[in-house]
């Protein structure tokens, strides 16, 4: 059991675990920020625009309730497809978000990166290689 428990430690404090968590984190309080602005500032514009539609309204009922005086005996089955809708544009935004992080992320490691060195000059032959290769081309001339 200890030794499980020391490769647990081990693995937990790898910098990619740790990173991970860090941006799981991070992403929770980014997705929040992206929701508020959908629900909050461009879902009620975008209803402005088309009519003063509340979108998180929208849906299709495709059975009534079942109703005794004042209680409920069968529930209403109800499509809710406009929060269907808000949660789409919700996502499309976080994606492009992303998109968007993840390009600016990658310029500037190309940016950070060496241009890589020109290919170095071959070291010089030793003379005995030469010597060797100048007698060789002496006995190509006499044949």
């Amino acid at each position: 059991m200890k030794k499980f428990l020391q490769e647990f430690k081990e693995f937990a404090m790898k910098g990619n675990v740790m990173d991970m968590a860090v941006g799981v984190i991070i992403g929770g309080a980014f997705g929040k920020i992206v929701s508020s602005l959908v629900n909050d500032l461009l879902m009620p514009l975008v209803g402005a625009l088309i009519g003063n539609v509340d979108f998180t309204t929208l849906s299709a009922t495709l059975r009534q309730a079942v109703m005794d005086g004042e209680t409920v005996v069968k529930p209403a089955v109800v499509l809710h497809y406009g929060n269907f809708i808000q949660v789409t544009v919700d996502f499309l935004i976080v994606a492009f978000c992303i998109f968007a992080v993840i390009k600016g992320i990658n310029a500037m490691k190309k940016k950070e990166e060496p241009a890589p060195a020109e290919p170095e000059a071959p070291a010089p032959k030793p003379d005995d290689v030469v010597l060797l290769e100048e007698i060789r081309d002496l006995l190509k001339k006499q044949k």
